[in-house]
């Protein structure tokens, strides 16, 4: 099993025992939704993604210029849509554009859609925040530059501040957005959890997060490879109730480590735990305290 090593950007905090590898990044995200030809409908016309695949009741979505899947809706006629509050399991996924002119391109699509969207500025990152037709939390973003994130006694420094969105605009010029550009990726999943300390048994005791901001109220950011984040856990103003079979919800993310040995390391580390995990063709695939799956595979 492979044990933490130092932690490369001087901050946040490694598990004592397997580390996931700092080249890990996501995968996709697999989510249940009431009705397909809806939401592709809207992921081609708001988000900009592509139909790259389908069979069935799933589809398979892209960005232009590159086939790495990024969403998958699987339909469930009768899905309940997401309630204002939420329910535990999904908060939002985190589509991460490769630069501040495709952002800024995105913004001005989405006025000429007529789109509602919240906007925050992170400091190591500016987001825009949606909700698919279903009620599902969508946050797509770019990242400034490592060199221009800070870290304060231990923590790389976050927050949430109103977003410069005419900066952004004059970032993209007269650019037109034609869809999400090649380099598009899923960049982070952030989940609403029961229970923080529980939430760090399984992501960074077993499955072998970083823990990288903990001072946010009700919230643990966790990450590989000193990235900001690639998954959220957080508490806020959500009940007990569990999101079930029955409503629109995620039902599986992907975290993609670079060799068939490291997928054994994680497999090791979360059964180590107390955690159970299915082997399916050489992934290894767990299920958090609340019942999301996450599946661990290799990037070849």
């Amino acid at each position: 099993m492979t044990t933490a090593q130092s932690t490369s950007p001087g901050y946040g905090v490694a598990p004592a025992g397997y580390r996931l590898p700092s080249e890990t990044r996501l995968g996709r995200v697999c989510l249940q939704v009431a009705d397909l030809e809806r939401s592709i409908a809207y992921y081609e016309t708001i988000i900009g993604l592509r139909v790259i695949a389908r069979a069935g009741s799933t589809a398979m979505l892209a960005p232009y210029g590159d086939d790495r899947v990024v969403v998958e809706v699987r339909a469930k006629p009768g899905a309940r849509p997401v309630t204002r509050r939420g329910l535990i399991g999904l908060y939002h996924f985190a589509i991460l554009l490769p630069n501040r002119v495709s952002l800024g391109r995105f913004l001005r699509h989405l006025a000429t859609e007529g789109e509602h969207a919240g906007m925050s500025d992170h400091f190591v990152s500016e987001a825009v925040y949606l909700q698919d037709p279903d009620g599902l939390g969508i946050e797509v973003y770019a990242d400034r530059p490592r060199t221009e994130w800070r870290a304060e006694n231990g923590q790389l420094v976050m927050s949430t501040i109103p977003l410069d969105v005419q900066s952004l605009l004059r970032e993209a010029g007269d650019s037109l957005w034609t869809g999400m550009p090649a380099g598009t990726v899923l960049g982070h999943v952030h989940l609403h959890v029961g229970d923080l300390a529980k939430a760090t048994a399984f992501f960074h005791e077993a499955l072998g997060f970083d823990k990288v901001v903990w001072n946010y109220p009700g919230a643990l950011f966790m990450s590989a490879g000193g990235y900001h984040h690639h998954l959220g856990t957080n508490t806020w103003g959500v009940g007990s109730s569990v999101a079930s079979a029955n409503d629109a919800r995620l039902i599986e993310w992907e975290v993609v480590v670079p060799t068939s040995g490291d997928v054994d390391g994680a497999a090791a580390s979360l059964e180590g735990k107390g955690f159970t995990v299915a082997r399916e063709s050489g992934d290894a695939v767990a299920r958090d305290p609340w019942g999301t799956q996450v599946r661990v595979k290799a990037s070849h």
